[in-house]
């Protein structure tokens, strides 16, 4: 069972949380601030971290720095009324996940959960299989029914990561800055003509399609 820790000091929203994700089928270890999740930390598995900002003893951001001086891998997630950007610059440059502020959705939050621990499964075991598509980024292979499909590296580079985030709107502009050199006479047509080849040869896949997203770019889309 996966298992994430909530931290945050106000006993109410820590105990909503907490029932929350445990009738979502997590099971869940509930901290009061940072230095308690620390302790905690020590000796219980934790697949993904979700905090307030500020707390007594040990606030939010040393948490994560904590954290990511010796996991650079564990999902964290801020919860916390701080709304400024610099706070959020702050988070992002320790290494976490996803910043959502309060009042929030508890029914975003599980989705935004869920995504992320998604992403973190595909990052750690470098795998993705959606329908009869499968994709393995270790041995850079990817197959439709078990049969093999040549993609060149940048075609399976470009695949492997929309599939990592489907739904999300990939622009022209994001893919070309990702997956060409800045000096490469690539433009935006030339990310269409890569588009139209992956929508090719992965048109026989019968759990996600390739989409236009008009105007802006390209998306996943799962069936």
């Amino acid at each position: 069972m996966i298992t994430i820790f909530v931290v945050e000091d106000d006993v109410d929203l820590n105990r909503f949380v907490s029932i929350s994700l445990r009738n979502a089928g997590y099971d869940v270890i509930s901290c009061i601030d940072g230095l308690d999740a620390l302790k905690k930390l020590e000796y219980n598995k934790c697949d993904l971290l979700l905090t307030d900002i500020m707390m007594p003893r040990l606030n939010g951001f040393e948490l994560a720095e904590n954290l990511r001086t010796t996991d650079k891998t564990t999902p964290i997630i801020f919860m916390t009324a701080k709304d400024d950007k610099p706070s959020k610059m702050l988070g992002y440059n320790i290494g976490i996940d996803e910043y959502v502020t309060k009042p929030f959705d508890i029914d975003i939050l599980l989705m935004a959960i869920k995504a992320i621990l998604r992403r973190a499964k595909i990052e750690t075991e470098k795998e993705i299989k959606i329908g009869n598509f499968y994709m393995n980024a270790d041995e850079r292979i990817a197959t439709i029914d078990g049969e093999e499909v040549s993609l060149t590296v940048r075609e399976f580079d470009i695949l492997f990561k929309m599939l990592s985030y489907p739904k999300k709107t990939f622009t022209r502009s994001a893919l070309m800055s990702e997956f060409w050199d800045y000096d490469s006479s690539a433009t935006s047509r030339t990310v269409d003509v890569y588009m139209a080849k992956l929508r090719d040869k992965t048109s026989t896949c019968d759990g996600f399609s390739l989409l236009t997203v008009h105007g802006l770019g390209y998306k996943v889309v799962l069936k």
